[in-house]
């Protein structure tokens, strides 16, 4: 019997009975295909930052070694340890999967959780693809509840939400039954954390977000299959989750659990084109179009860009910071820097965030003419626009708008796409192309058979 004031089913227990109806066998083949191309995709993101600082630092916090695969280093860890710097590794560029209506960033924090887990307790490929599938979804659909508002609070979505994911993902491929599923959702609640504070000078914690989220999903997972017992109202109790990080228990918990296990958004993720905040991406595009249009930098004396009002605290305020921003991590969330840079080179990768990159003068000249308005009309967060209007020293004003993120759901990545970015991405963490060749070729396979992942250290 339910306690006086709680729901006799609550919003975990709707949402475990549907989790546990998945079966193997039973996903959509696009939903199939996007897990498909979350593991490519994560793999080659944990390759491309496995020699970065912020990875050593996040390999050597660890004293849990074990039996599992750090992706590109000879250590092995245990699963929680894994997870926890695969996740960091796979998100740290900000070049990892976006879900539109988020914003969150699932791959990098679900596919650790599930691989890790998989390879030590339960090798089983198509057990892996449900969690990663399960695991994703939750994700992406818990940020649909009380959209906004955990980012206006102060929190990171991919940090709360991530835990509650990967608890779900791996709970699925671990085969635990709906009553321990609640169990880890439950204990999860209590795992979930990511405050933003990252912004004000550019510091590391948000790389690490996304291993911190999975490697809590997986403790809160096992938790549960141990008879560990976490609360069934972790998301609509008046201490829970949406309380404490979004500051309303009021949602939207149909989006959540209502056609669960029948439509996917999953289907939906999309892959970024450049190593950057999301919403920065379709005014980069903007940008690029301006400089094939003939203007050029010492042309411009103006750049005005419409932007959505719950974008500008993380990427366009301080406006003197994110026209300068103090390093190369700070100026992935800097819009006016981002665009300038994409004027100037025609291209923002992974090379745009150097010390010396983040000092380029013509860069910075352009960075420092780039203003914003609040366009109240803008779409976000279930559509990611640009608009630039550049006002030339002449005093003619050309303008382009981008109506949509690249890579997302309008003009999706083919598979091709997504293989060529692995294969730069780990080119440029070292991997020779025999490597790289024969990563993918394990990776073509990994659902179908059983998770080893030992040919991916080193």
């Amino acid at each position: 019997m339910a306690a006086s004031g709680l729901p006799r089913i609550s919003v975990a227990e709707t949402l475990a009975e549907k989790i546990a109806a998945v079966r193997p066998g039973a996903l959509p083949v696009a939903t199939t295909r996007k897990c498909e191309d979350l593991l490519i995709d994560v793999v080659g993101l944990c390759v491309t930052a496995r020699n970065e600082d912020y990875v050593r630092s996040a390999l050597a916090g660890c004293d849990d070694d074990g039996l599992c695969t750090a992706i590109g280093h000879q250590r092995a860890l245990n699963a929680a340890g894994a997870a926890f710097v695969n996740g960091t590794a796979a998100h740290g560029e900000d070049f990892d999967d976006t879900f539109e209506g988020g914003p969150v960033h699932a791959g990098a924090v679900i596919v650790p959780a599930v691989l890790a887990t998989c390879e030590r307790h339960n090798p089983d490929g198509p057990m892996a693809l449900i969690g990663i599938a399960v695991g994703t979804e939750v994700l992406c659909r818990l940020s649909l509840v009380v959209p906004k508002a955990v980012h206006k609070a102060g929190f990171h979505p991919t940090a709360i939400f991530g835990a509650m994911g990967a608890a779900a993902g791996v709970g699925a491929a671990l085969g635990l039954n709906a009553k321990q599923i609640v169990d880890a959702l439950g204990i999860a609640g209590s795992m979930a954390g990511g405050i933003i504070e990252y912004l004000a000078e550019g510091a590391w914690t948000k790389r690490l977000h996304a291993g911190w989220a999975a490697q809590s999903g997986i403790r809160a997972a096992l938790l549960a299959r141990g008879g560990f017992v976490g609360p069934r109202t972790v998301f609509e109790g008046v201490h829970g989750l949406f309380h404490g990080f979004a500051h309303t228990t009021e949602g939207d918990y149909a989006a959540l659990t209502a056609d669960f296990g029948t439509r996917w958004v999953t289907d939906t993720l999309a892959f970024k084109p450049y190593p950057c905040g999301t919403m920065a991406q379709p005014y980069i595009d903007c940008a690029r179009r301006l400089a094939v249009r003939g203007v050029r930098p010492e042309d411009v004396a103006e750049i005005v860009c419409e932007v959505a009002e719950g974008t500008v605290h993380r990427l366009w305020e301080p406006l003197a910071d994110k026209r300068r921003p103090r390093n190369g991590y700070a100026a992935k969330f800097a819009v006016p820097y981002l665009l300038a840079t994409g004027f100037v080179h025609d291209s923002v990768g992974l090379g745009a965030f150097t010390e010396n990159a983040i000092s380029d003068q013509r860069v910075l000249a352009l960075a420092a003419k780039v203003k914003f308005v609040i366009d109240p009309d803008n779409p976000y967060p279930n559509n990611y626009i640009g608009h630039i209007r550049a006002t030339l020293r002449d005093g003619s004003v050309v303008e382009e708008r981008q109506p949509y993120l690249r890579g997302g759901a309008q003009e999706p990545l083919m598979r091709q796409d997504v293989t060529d970015k692995f294969l730069l991405n780990a080119k440029h963490g070292g991997w020779s192309t025999a490597q790289s060749e024969a990563a993918l070729k394990l990776m073509a396979g990994l659902y179908n058979g059983r998770i080893d992942l030992s040919s991916l250290r080193g």
